[in-house]
C-alpha cells in the first residue's frame, strides 16, 4: 500500500514503469502532432474553437496555445515549449520534437533495465558538451556593416511558416523595421514596432511605414483629410465636459443662473481649445516659405463644438487615441505628451511631412508618415481574409524576433539541420573518447534525439530520411557542415545558401529539452492526490 493512500484514501497513483510508459507515451504523442509542422515543407493546421471560428497555422506556439490539452504531461511540454518562444522568439516546434525523441530513444534501454538515473545523468553531460561545442561552431558576425546577412537571417524564420513569395517581401520589411527603431547601447524594444493590418488587397501588399498608422480617423466632416508638414501635438487632456466622480445633485434659484454655469462649463474647455489654436498660428504662421499645418492627437475625448473650432482652424483632430500609440507619436514624429494646456509650446511639437487619412469601407486609417530620424514605425499587413491576416502577422512577429536575436548576440548557427547533425557527430566521438562505463549512454541519446530535427525536415519535404541522412554524415566526416537542401534532397552549405539559425534559439533549446527529458524519467510515481474539485477523472492510462 502506498504512503500516500494512508494520507487520502482517495488518492490515484500510478508507479514505476507505468508512470515512465504514460511520460513517454504523452511525449511521442505530442510529437507526432507537432512534428509535420516543422520546416518551409510542413504543413497547416486547422484549429476550430468551440464557437466554430477557424485558425490556419503552422506555427508550434500558436497551436500550443490554442489546443486543449489535458494530459499533465503533455501540458508541462507545451508550457515548456511556449516558454522557449517567450524567451527567445522561435524552436517551439523542434523543442517538443527533441523531448519525443529522447524520451522515445531513452525506452529503449529502459527495457534492458537500465537505470533512468543513468540515462538522465548522461543526457546531462552530453547537454553540457552540446553547449561547448555551440559556442565553438557559432559564427561572429559583424550585423552594422552586414545588412545583407541580418536579410538572410529573416528569410530563414519566415520561410519556415509563410510561403517563399511572401517571406522574400517581408524579408525587408522585418529588417528595416529592427534597424528603425534601434537605439545605440540600449535594448531593442519591439514593441515600438505596431503591427497594424487592413483586410484589403493580397498578402504580399504588406508594406512598411516610417511612421505610425492609427485605426481611425477624424471625426468632423470639415476637417483636411490630407496635410503636408504638419507639426503634431499629442497631448492627454480632455476636451469635453468632465462627468462628476460622484453623485451630485444641483439646484438653481432661476434659469440664468442654470445657463451662467453651463456658459462657465462651456468656456472652460473653450479656453483650452484657444490655447491649442494660438500655439498653431505661432508656430504656423512664421515667415517660412513653405507652408505648415497643425494636427492633433488626444488619448482622451474631443466634443462636437471642440472639433468644430478645430475644423474652421484647418486643424486636424484625433480622438481616443490609444495609450500604446502615444509613446510610439513621441518616437516617431518627436516632440513629447503633455497633460495640460500650460505645458505647451513649441517644443514638445512633432513633425511629420505626411498626414493623411485612408477609409476602407467604414475603417478609417490615419498614416503619419515621412518623419525625421523615427524610432518606431509600423508595419501593416495586408490579407483578403482574417486567416491570411493572422497567419501573416505570427511571421512578422518571428521575423522581428530572428533579427533582434541576431543583433543582441552578434552570432548565428548554421540552418537547414547542419547544426543538429554536427553537434550528433560530436556527442558521438566525445562519449567514446572521453566516457567509460553506463554514462555513455545517456549522451548517445541525447545525440540521436538531435538528429531528429534533419530526419523530419526531410519527411515533411517528401524525401527518405535514411538516405538523406546518410548523404549529410558523409559530408560532415569529411568536415563539411552541411545541412539539407529541401528541393533537391542533396547536402549542401548554409553559409552560401543564406541559411541561418540564431545562437539563443540553440542554445535554448538543447538547455530546456535537456532538462524536462530528464525530470520526466526521474518520475517513478504520478499522484493525483489533491483536494476533490467539481469534475475532472483519473490519471491518464489509469483505469476508472
Amino acid at each position: 500500500m502506498s504512503a500516500i493512500s494512508t494520507i487520502s484514501n482517495k488518492a490515484e497513483l500510478v508507479r514505476k514503469q507505468e508512470a515512465l510508459l504514460i511520460n513517454i507515451n504523452a511525449s511521442i504523442g505530442l510529437q507526432n502532432v507537432l512534428k509535420t509542422n516543422l520546416g518551409p515543407k510542413g504543413t497547416l493546421k486547422m484549429l476550430v474553437s468551440a464557437s466554430g471560428d477557424l485558425k490556419l497555422t503552422k506555427d508550434g506556439n500558436v497551436l500550443l496555445k490554442e489546443m486543449q490539452i489535458q494530459h499533465p504531461t503533455a501540458a508541462l511540454i507545451a508550457r515548456n515549449a511556449t516558454a522557449q518562444d517567450q524567451i527567445t522568439g522561435d524552436g517551439t516546434t523542434s523543442s517538443v520534437l527533441l523531448i519525443g525523441e529522447l524520451m522515445k530513444l531513452s525506452k529503449r534501454y529502459l527495457d534492458e533495465n537500465i537505470h533512468p538515473r543513468v540515462i538522465a545523468d548522461g543526457i546531462e553531460i552530453g547537454k553540457r558538451e552540446a553547449t561547448k561545442f555551440l559556442d565553438e561552431i557559432k559564427s561572429k558576425k559583424d550585423f552594422e556593416k552586414d545588412h545583407e546577412l541580418l536579410s538572410c537571417i529573416a528569410r530563414s524564420s519566415l520561410k519556415t511558416k509563410v510561403h517563399h513569395k511572401l517571406a522574400d517581401k517581408l524579408t525587408p520589411i522585418v529588417v528595416d523595421s529592427v534597424l528603425t527603431i534601434r537605439k545605440p547601447n540600449e535594448p531593442i524594444d519591439l514593441f515600438m514596432v505596431e503591427i497594424m493590418h487592413m483586410q484589403h488587397k493580397s498578402d504580399t501588399d504588406s508594406q512598411l511605414i516610417k511612421g505610425l498608422v492609427l485605426d481611425h480617423g477624424a471625426r468632423h466632416v470639415g476637417m483636411p483629410k490630407s496635410l503636408k508638414n504638419a507639426y503634431i501635438l499629442t497631448m492627454n487632456v480632455s476636451l469635453e465636459f468632465d462627468k462628476a466622480s460622484m453623485d451630485a445633485e444641483m439646484v438653481w434659484g432661476d434659469v440664468e443662473a442654470k445657463e451662467k454655469l453651463v456658459s462657465g462649463e462651456r468656456k472652460f474647455v473653450e479656453d483650452k481649445v484657444r490655447a491649442i489654436i494660438n500655439l498653431k498660428r505661432q508656430v504656423c504662421n512664421s515667415d517660412d516659405k513653405q507652408e505648415k499645418h497643425f494636427v492633433v492627437i488626444n488619448q482622451k475625448g474631443i466634443d462636437p463644438p471642440s472639433l468644430d473650432m478645430f475644423a474652421k482652424e484647418g486643424i486636424l483632430a484625433l480622438r481616443r487615441a490609444k495609450r500604446r500609440n502615444m509613446e510610439r507619436l513621441a518616437l516617431a514624429c518627436g516632440g513629447s505628451a503633455v497633460n495640460s494646456v500650460d505645458d505647451m509650446t513649441p517644443a514638445v511639437l512633432g513633425f511629420a511631412g505626411s498626414v493623411h487619412e485612408h477609409v476602407l469601407g467604414e475603417d478609417k486609417y490615419t498614416f503619419i508618415e515621412d518623419v525625421k530620424n523615427p524610432y518606431s514605425c509600423t508595419i501593416l499587413v495586408k490579407g483578403p481574409n482574417s486567416h491570411t491576416i493572422n497567419q501573416v502577422k505570427d511571421a512578422v512577429r518571428d521575423g522581428l524576433r530572428a533579427v533582434k536575436n541576431a543583433l543582441e548576440d552578434g552570432a548565428i548557427v548554421p540552418g537547414a539541420g547542419a547544426f543538429e547533425i554536427a553537434t550528433s557527430r560530436h556527442l558521438h566521438k566525445y562519449a567514446m573518447e572521453k566516457l567509460t562505463g553506463r554514462i555513455k549512454l545517456g549522451v548517445q541519446v541525447l545525440a540521436d534525439a538531435l538528429l531528429v530535427i534533419p530526419k523530419t525536415l526531410a519527411v515533411n519535404s517528401g524525401l527518405d530520411q535514411i538516405d538523406t541522412l546518410l548523404k549529410l554524415q558523409e559530408e560532415h566526416e569529411k568536415g563539411h557542415h552541411v545541412g539539407l537542401d529541401l528541393h533537391s534532397g542533396e547536402p549542401m552549405d548554409p553559409a552560401v545558401e543564406g541559411i541561418w539559425d540564431n545562437y539563443r534559439v540553440k542554445r535554448q533549446l538543447i538547455q530546456s529539452a535537456s532538462v524536462i527529458a530528464s525530470q520526466l524519467l526521474l518520475v517513478d510515481e504520478i499522484l493525483k492526490a489533491g483536494k476533490s474539485g467539481t469534475g475532472g477523472g483519473g490519471l491518464p492510462g489509469m483505469g476508472q
